[in-house]
């Protein structure tokens, strides 16, 4: 948590200001008792309503004012957890941004937005009740007593029975509802992830009918969460009845010995009703302890789960040592033995692969299922670090290249074809901000997707729903290669990205590809024989190892693997053919 507090340091005058008008707020409700005592002890008894009426009007004076306190430390309150929680949320999600694959990968994309969102509200929550009530409750308990005590310290001895009881009431229940309130952080991120799950993936669970399933799974996650909430319920629900028979009974306490130090006359009637007044003010103050100690107890859970992210490095370091080392343009790609493990362990994704890719060349990779092939191209703008061995561009160690001016250079078009909220002009930016409307129209015919988007009434200010749900898979395919290709990269990674593609689509991409290469390094992942079959290279990967690397007539003759893919594919004849 302490990571946490370097973000109040901009609110040092809300938190400072806040709780003193609040505590001033505390101070006239404790005179306002010794008011009420005085309007009956003296106004009342010698019927003088002048004094009644001036003692009253001290009465509304002392609420107005306090209700001016209240307000202004309300407001400065608000401005304080409001704007910790937006720099806390732009501060996590700009180190979310910062984190590798593998990172991300450990965390999960639901669990990183329960806490950029429901764990934020509780911290937003947490700094707004540490400047209201923080202060004035505990001031109230004691300044109740002491007041108390001021009037008679005999019968402020009963006061002294109550806190401790009180006290311990609020630990027993506090102590076992804690573990409750951090158990169900974590079922709202499997409740998160669920909701993630069911809205993302919603046309394949009507299209395998399984909504029933997913309201059952749902259904279930969201009863786990409840039976969480209502068992912390149930132990939380028990501080209000036996505070206040404690209260009650203090009070009780408080009229039984009163009477007979009035009878006495070492009490007035005044003074009793101020005893009361003063218990009233202890137990309320108590309870907003209690309540404290719960929103402090989930804004503790969610902090811990917040820093934990805050402290998570990640794993791709730039090199920030010495000199850098400028890079030939169009440079050489080469792999040195390189081996990568997702979680660090011996079980590797790739196995010492070494190759090198030279400008203007065009490699195909190709494999069965869990063979490697994203893995690999993945390596190259360092989504990913390798285990073992290294990458080298022009000769430089792609770790010591600074990971914009490497990314720069690489334009990737993952497997899963995604385009952003916005016009598709906004999404032909991406790469080159100042992109000329001649670059993002080349770029288009190479994609073949200037025909589909001429048809559009808007043209390039068509607008793309989320996800790009109003286009097709193959014209998303196709906007996210025209989207890499604007601004020229060196090196252009198409990882399966033309499967949504039917094979003319494919066929005439690929001979733009090759026509408009001017030197560039391109990447081709497949599992179509067609796709790959006329590159410079292949590159042919089995259970992460470089099985054969050579052209399509070579592999045939040389590589079962390849051959096996091939005939899998194709008739002999066509797999024979240039």
């Amino acid at each position: 948590m302490k990571y946490l507090t370097k973000f109040l340091k901009d609110f040092k005058k809300e938190l400072i200001i806040g709780p003193a008008f609040k505590l001033t707020e505390a101070i006239f409700e404790l005179i306002v008792p010794l008011v009420m005592a005085k309007i009956i002890d003296i106004g009342i008894q010698n019927r003088d309503i002048g004094y009644i009426l001036r003692q009253g009007g001290l009465m509304l004076l002392l609420g107005a004012v306090g209700l001016c306190c209240a307000l202004i430390c309300q407001y400065l309150a608000a401005r304080a957890s409001q704007g910790f929680g937006t720099k806390v949320r732009s501060s996590l999600f700009a180190h979310i941004n910062s984190l590798s694959h593998t990172e991300i990968d450990r965390f999960g994309t639901p669990s990183l937005i329960t806490r950029i969102t429901n764990d934020i509200n509780q911290l937003q929550v947490a700094v707004a009740m540490l400047i209201r009530l923080v202060v004035r409750a505990p001031f109230l308990v004691i300044g109740a007593a002491v007041m108390a005590m001021i009037l008679d310290w005999k019968l402020s001895l009963i006061f002294f029975i109550v806190i401790p009881l009180l006290a311990l009431t609020l630990y027993l229940v506090m102590a076992k509802s804690v573990p409750f309130y951090k158990a169900i952080q974590k079922k709202l991120d499997r409740l998160s992830l669920i909701t993630r799950e069911n809205f993302s993936g919603v046309r394949v669970i009507r299209a395998f009918s399984k909504q029933e399933t997913e309201k059952k799974r749902f259904d279930d996650a969201n009863e786990d969460l409840l039976r969480a909430s209502i068992n912390v319920g149930k132990i939380s629900a028990l501080l209000n009845p036996v505070t206040s028979i404690i209260m009650n009974g203090s009070i009780v306490a408080v009229i039984w010995f009163g009477a007979t130090r009035v009878d006495a006359g070492s009490l007035t009637q005044g003074q009793i009703i101020a005893f009361v007044n003063y218990m009233t003010q202890i137990l309320l103050a108590l309870v907003v302890v209690a309540n404290l100690v719960v929103i402090f107890t989930k804004a503790a859970a969610s902090g811990a789960r917040v820093q934990e992210v805050f402290e998570t490095v990640s794993s791709i370091r730039e090199n920030t040592l010495g000199e850098t080392k400028t890079i030939s343009k169009s440079p050489v790609l080469e792999w040195k033995n390189v081996s990568f493990s997702y979680d660090q362990t011996d079980e590797y994704a790739l196995t010492d692969i070494s190759f090198t890719a030279h400008p203007g060349e065009t490699i195909g990779i190709i494999g069965g299922t869990g063979s490697g092939k994203s893995t690999l191209v993945n390596l190259i703008p360092r989504f990913y670090d390798v285990t073992k061995g290294e990458i080298l561009l022009g000769g430089i160690s792609i770790q010591d290249i600074p990971l914009s001016e490497l990314r720069a250079k690489i334009g990737v078009v993952p497997q899963r074809a995604v385009l952003f909220s916005g016009t598709l002009e906004e999404n032909m930016r991406w790469r080159k901000e100042d992109a000329t409307p001649q670059e993002i129209q080349s770029a288009l015919e190479i994609a073949q997707a200037s025909e589909f988007v001429s048809q559009m009434p808007k043209g390039l200010q068509t607008e793309i729903l989320q996800g790009g749900k109003n286009l097709s898979g193959g014209q998303r395919q196709r906007l996210t290669i025209a989207r890499a290709l604007v601004g020229e990269p060196e090196i252009l990674i198409l990882d399966d990205s033309a499967s949504a593609l039917d094979f003319a689509t494919d066929a005439r991409l690929r001979a733009a590809l090759r026509k408009h290469n001017k030197g560039k390094t391109v990447f081709i992942v497949s599992q179509r024989v067609n796709t790959v079959r006329r590159a410079d290279r292949i590159l042919v990967l089995d259970d992460g190892g470089l099985a054969a690397i050579g052209t399509h007539q070579e592999l045939m003759k040389t590589c079962d693997v390849y051959r096996e893919i091939c005939l899998s594919q194709l008739s002999e004849e066509e797999a024979a053919g240039e």
